[in-house]
């Protein structure tokens, strides 16, 4: 089980660290695959109850400080490096991949609670824009590549994925749960950029703890980017690969419907 390999991981950092001859690069790695370990198990844990209505908020919000306690333990070594130096692209895609898919989630659950949604909409909205905030970073990490004339034939799909941004189904999964995020909140909250500045950090600091992103989001804007890059690649290079876009493509009419 993962619970097992999270805590295997942990006995080798100890054994790792007691023996004080590797480069902390190493020792980062090693805690951060433990955390993504342990906390799996426990998001399984969630997702199997349905996210209770009572204590799931809670809980949601230790999981996304866990995950983001090995990008903090990076700066706060001092190690003049970036996070990404030391952990990786691919480390730091799988913890924000993490934060932004346990957000999807919960609020896939939250959304259909009628009475909790009445009452709650601006902790809802906020749990949708910290979301999108980390699977939109998710899918920076890895700069798209760039093309060239000299991409033989038979590449030409792959290149075009890559020159996309789109390194794995991960990638292609992030952006759709970020449109479908950007229309739950078209639809539950309307346009994206209501609140001040000062609600948003109310919500921020009392509700969603540590890792709360301030800046709200154009879920129209961002949800139709998402969508269009999402059905161009399943429609083009992935044709017949088994991505369905008759979901998004239903988003996206209600994107431009909604708008006139």
């Amino acid at each position: 089980t993962f619970l097992a390999k999270g805590s295997a991981t942990l006995g080798k950092l100890k054994d790792l660290c007691n023996g004080g001859k590797e480069h902390p690069s190493v020792l980062l790695q090693l805690f951060t695959q433990a955390v993504l370990d342990i906390t799996y198990f426990e998001e399984n844990h969630l997702v199997d109850e349905d996210f209770p209505e009572e204590s799931s908020l809670q809980k949601v919000k230790e999981l996304i400080c866990i995950l983001s306690e090995p990008e903090d333990l990076v700066r706060e070594c001092n190690i003049n490096e970036e996070p990404i130096s030391i952990l990786g692209a691919e480390l730091l895609e799988c913890l924000y991949w993490r934060k932004g898919a346990l957000l999807y989630m919960y609020c896939h659950t939250a959304k259909e609670r009628s009475e909790w949604l009445q009452a709650n909409i601006a902790i809802f909205k906020k749990c949708l824009n910290d979301g999108l905030h980390y699977l939109m970073k998710m899918l920076s990490f890895r700069c798209p590549l760039q093309l060239n004339e000299d991409v033989s034939l038979q590449h030409k799909d792959t290149a075009r994925l890559l020159s996309e941004g789109i390194f794995s189904d991960t990638h292609l999964l992030a952006m759709m749960y970020s449109g479908e995020m950007c229309y739950w909140g078209l639809q539950h909250c309307g346009e994206g950029k209501q609140e001040s500045p000062g609600t948003i950090d109310a919500i921020s600091n009392s509700d969603l703890g540590c890792r709360s992103q301030s800046v709200s989001l154009d879920f129209r804007e961002t949800g139709k980017n998402m969508l269009q890059k999402y059905v161009a690649v399943c429609e083009g290079p992935l044709e017949g690969q088994g991505w369905n876009t008759t979901t998004a493509k239903g988003m996206l009419c209600y994107f431009v419907k909604s708008h006139k």
